[in-house]
C-alpha cells in the first residue's frame, strides 16, 4: 500500500528533525520525507494536521507472559496493547514459564508473534538454564533462534564465578549481557525501599546497597571481561553515580529506568497500594529526582515501561504478598510526555529516550525515519488528554499505579512495515 501522511509535525530524534513535513510510504518502507516522489499516487492519505509523526516507540521491557503464564496475559492481548501505545518494537524478558532458555521456546514465541503481524518482538535469552544461576545456556544457539541479548531478570546471579563465565561466553560472540542490579541476599523477602515509609508501615525492606553492591560487582567483572553490560531498571542516586563513573572511565555500559520510577516514590505506597509493589522498589524523592536528571546528562540511556501484567486477584492481596509488577506499555508514551513537560525538555529530546536510543542499546535497526527504513511509525495527538481506566487499556493486566490519572498524548495511528495496525 502507498500511504501519504500529510501535514504532520515530523520528529526524528536521531537527526534532530522537527518540522511540518509529509511522509511517503511504499511497500512497507519510508520512500521519501518532504517533497512527493515523482508520479506518486497514494492508496491512502492520513491527515496529520496537529499530530506528531515520529518513529514507532521501542520498549526495552514488555512481559508477554507466554509461554506458561497465560492467566496473567496472552500474547495477543499484550501485542494489541503495545500497538495501541505506539510501540512497534520491544524486548521480551526471559522470565516466562518455562524461561526462554531453549531455542525451541524462542522460535515458538517468534513464530506466534510474527503470525499476529503486529509489533516486532525481540526476545531476551536466559543467561542461565532455568534462570537458576547455576549453568550457562547455549547462547549461540539461542541467538540463532532469535534472541538479541541475554539477561538475568529481577536479580543478580549469586555465584560471581558463574556470572564471570557468562560474561566471557557472551564476550566471545559479541553478545550484550543484561543484568538487574539487585543482590538477592540483601533483597531477600523485601518489598519496599528502606526508609521512613516502610518503617511506619512495617514492611520488610530492600536497601539501596542491594543495588549498589550488585553494580559494584558487575563493574569490577566488566573491567576484567571485555563485554557490553546493560543494567536494567536502575533505581537509586548512588547507583547512578557508580554508572556515571564507569562510563567516564570508558567502560562499555548502558542502563535504563522504568517510567514508574520517574514519576513515583516510596511515598506512593503510603496506603498499601499493591499496584506500587514493583521491583526494584520505588525509592525516595531524592532518588527519583536524581533519576529524572540523569536522562539528560547521558547516565541513563533509555526509558522503558517495565510492562508486567498480573492477575487481578494477585493484586488484591496485602501489599507484601501481592504479585510484583505494573502494566505500562500503553502508558509509556503519555507518561514520558508528562515527564518531559515537567522537566521542560524539547519534544525531540523526550522522544529520543523511547525511540532511537533504546534501539541503539538493543542493537536493532529501528527508531528513525530515514528514507529506506521500515515504515514503523507512531502518530499521536500531543494535546489530547485521556483518563487511565481499566476500559481504556487493552492489556489484560489492569494493574497500574496511574489508574484514574489524566495523561497527555493520544495515539491516533500505529504503522508497522507500512501497515496501519492501530487506529483510534
Amino acid at each position: 500500500m502507498k500511504i501519504h501522511i500529510r501535514n504532520g509535525r515530523l520528529i526524528d530524534p536521531g537527526t534532530g528533525m522537527d518540522a511540518i513535513l509529509d511522509v511517503f510510504v511504499v511497500s512497507g518502507k519510508i520512500l521519501a520525507v518532504g517533497e512527493p516522489p515523482a508520479a506518486f499516487q497514494p492508496d491512502n492519505i492520513i491527515e496529520a494536521d496537529g499530530l506528531v509523526v515520529c518513529p514507532g516507540l521501542v520498549d526495552m521491557s514488555v512481559r508477554l507472559r507466554e509461554p506458561g503464564l497465560e492467566y496473567m496475559a496472552t500474547l495477543e492481548s499484550e501485542m494489541n496493547a503495545a500497538v495501541a501505545g505506539g510501540v512497534t518494537s520491544f524486548a521480551c524478558p526471559p522470565d516466562t514459564d518455562p524461561p526462554l532458555d531453549e531455542p525451541g521456546l524462542v522460535e515458538m514465541l517468534k513464530h506466534r508473534a510474527k503470525n499476529l503481524n503486529q509489533a516486532h518482538v525481540y526476545p531476551v535469552g536466559a543467561l542461565t538454564q532455568g534462570l537458576l544461576g547455576e549453568h550457562l545456556t547455549e547462547m549461540a544457539e539461542l541467538r540463532d533462534a532469535g534472541c538479541v541479548v541475554f539477561g538475568q531478570p529481577d536479580g543478580m546471579i549469586a555465584n560471581l564465578r558463574i556470572l564471570m563465565q557468562a560474561m566471557q561466553y557472551a564476550s566471545t560472540f559479541g553478545f550484550s549481557v543484561w543484568l538487574s542490579p539487585q543482590d538477592m541476599n540483601l533483597a531477600h523477602e523485601g518489598v519496599a525501599h528502606d526508609g521512613e515509609v516502610a518503617t511506619r508501615l512495617g514492611l520488610p525492606v530492600i536497601p539501596v546497597c542491594a543495588e549498589t553492591i550488585a553494580i559494584s560487582n558487575i563493574i569490577l567483572l566488566a573491567k576484567v571481561v571485555d563485554v557490553h553490560i546493560h543494567l536494567c531498571r536502575i533505581s537509586s542516586a548512588e547507583g547512578l553515580a557508580m554508572v556515571r563513573a564507569a562510563k567516564q572511565q570508558g567502560l562499555s555500559i548502558t542502563c535504563d529506568v522504568s517510567i514508574n520510577h520517574l514519576h513515583l516514590s516510596d511515598m506512593d505506597i503510603d496506603y498499601f497500594d499493591a499496584n506500587c509493589h514493583i521491583i526494584p522498589p520505588l525509592r525516595n524523592i531524592s532518588d527519583r529526582n536524581a533519576l529524572r536528571n540523569a536522562l539528560w546528562d547521558g547516565t541513563i540511556d533509555a526509558i522503558c515501561s517495565d510492562h508486567a501484567p498480573v492477575d487481578e486477584d494477585a493484586k488484591l492481596l496485602p501489599f507484601g504478598q501481592a504479585e510484583t509488577g505494573a502494566t505500562g506499555v500503553e502508558l509509556l508514551l503519555p507518561l514520558t510526555l508528562k515527564y518531559g513537560m515537567e522537566m521542560k525538555r524539547p519534544l525531540v529530546e523526550v522522544l529520543a529516550v523511547i525511540t532511537n536510543k533504546p534501539a541503539a542499546v538493543l542493537g536493532i535497526d529501528a527508531g528513525h525515519l530515514t528514507p529506506g527504513a521500515s515504515a514503523d511509525l507512531c502518530i499521536f495527538d500531543p494535546e489530547t488528554y485521556w483518563k487511565v481506566t481499566a476500559g481504556a487499556l487493552l492489556s489484560q493486566g489492569k494493574n497500574t499505579p496511574f489508574m484514574g490519572m489524566e495523561v497527555p498524548g493520544k495515539v491516533r495511528y500505529t504503522l508497522i512495515n507500512g501497515n496501519i495496525v492501530y487506529q483510534s
